[in-house]
């Protein structure tokens, strides 16, 4: 059974990019529909909008600005730390190094989509050397 379906609702972690600090806020579930549509979370040292990172976020010391920005790229391409509470959010990268692989095939899970697109790259470069 899924931890998170079993024991209520879990509160939200939300972190502030600038300020590199993270912060539980309660869940949207526990307000009432027009609350959860108009509340806005504002960090409360720069009161800037924080993100939204999920019930499985982790954030990184305040120090480690490169673990940030990591941090920061994976929200900005709509990657979170949601999870149901079993086995948790999946597979994220673990240095800034690794991202850009990560993001590249993020969206290419199987074998043949990998040969596809090394297929492809192969013909635009014959194209490329016959023109």
């Amino acid at each position: 059974m899924c931890r998170y379906a079993m024991y209520g609702p879990y509160k939200d972690i939300y972190a502030c990019f600038d300020c590199r600090k993270s912060y539980k806020q309660r869940s949207t579930v526990e307000l009432s529909e027009q609350d959860a549509k108009n509340r806005k979370y504002l960090c409360p040292q720069c009161r800037k909008p924080m993100a939204n990172m999920g019930h499985d976020f982790k954030a990184p010391k305040h120090s480690d600005l490169k673990q940030w920005k990591k941090v920061k790229i994976l929200y900005q391409e709509g990657i979170t730390y949601y999870s149901c509470g079993c086995g948790g959010p999946g597979y994220r990268p673990k240095t800034l190094r690794e991202v850009k692989e990560f993001l590249d095939n993020r969206f290419e899970p199987n074998e043949g989509k990998r040969i596809l697109k090394r297929i492809r790259k192969i013909l635009l470069q014959e194209r490329a050397d016959f023109l």
